[in-house]
């Protein structure tokens, strides 16, 4: 099949080898930002946050967290352009829905008058809710929609990634316990350029199942 996001996703891959003399430019950065934050999520619920790392003092931080375990993807933090923690909020509240609310009147997507009717799907949220007011399975899954989202936008700018979720998650949420202020990363993913001649797995062909064997039509 030929079509331009076929394309972009067909020359996607997880770059082993970044080129490190390439930056990302701040317009296509623009747009690739922009794009995380309208991604989908359950109920509109938006439970993520999204640190970027970029500075040399912060992907110090971030380097020093691979001293335990997963060294292999240590190259990938001062290699490449960016690193993007993907946080969830593992405590979702009404108080945090009431923030989504809110920005919807703002957006006058919901009328005032019907702000506490908007709250009704909220009861989804309770139902993904422990009782101990544990929502990680839930929110977690709605921030892995917007990696996802992320890695598509990535294909369409041309600009390559590597998912990671080989970090070491304890080390990585007690050093930017700061910026994250109670959500909970485990996974991040960097961003970039692959080296030209360094990168296996550039050179290597496309594999995924036949199309037949993951999508039923009835």
């Amino acid at each position: 099949m030929t079509h331009p996001i076929i394309e972009d996703l067909a020359s996607r891959h997880t770059v082993k080898k970044y080129d490190a003399t390439r930056k990302i430019p701040q317009t296509d950065l623009d747009v690739l930002y922009e794009a995380m934050r309208l991604s989908a999520s359950s109920i509109n619920s938006q439970p993520w946050k999204f640190i970027v790392l970029e500075s040399d003092a912060a992907k110090q931080r971030l380097n020093n967290t691979f001293a335990n375990m997963h060294e292999y993807n240590k190259k990938h933090v001062f290699d490449s352009s960016q690193v993007i923690l993907f946080a969830h909020n593992p405590k979702y509240t009404r108080e945090d829905y009431a923030k989504v609310v809110d920005k919807g009147i703002e957006d006058k997507r919901t009328l005032a008058e019907k702000r506490e009717a908007a709250f009704a799907v909220y009861s989804f949220a309770e139902l993904n809710t422990s009782e101990s007011g544990d929502t990680s399975t839930w929110t977690k899954a709605q921030t892995y929609l917007a990696l996802g989202n992320t890695l598509h936008i990535l294909a369409r700018l041309q600009i390559d990634s590597t998912p990671m979720e080989g970090i070491d998650i304890e080390l990585v949420n007690k050093e930017f316990s700061e910026e994250l202020d109670g959500y909970q990363c485990d996974v991040a993913l960097a961003i970039g350029y692959h080296h030209p001649e360094d990168d296996f797995n550039a050179k290597l062909p496309k594999s995924r199942l036949a199309l037949n064997d993951v999508l039923v039509r009835i």
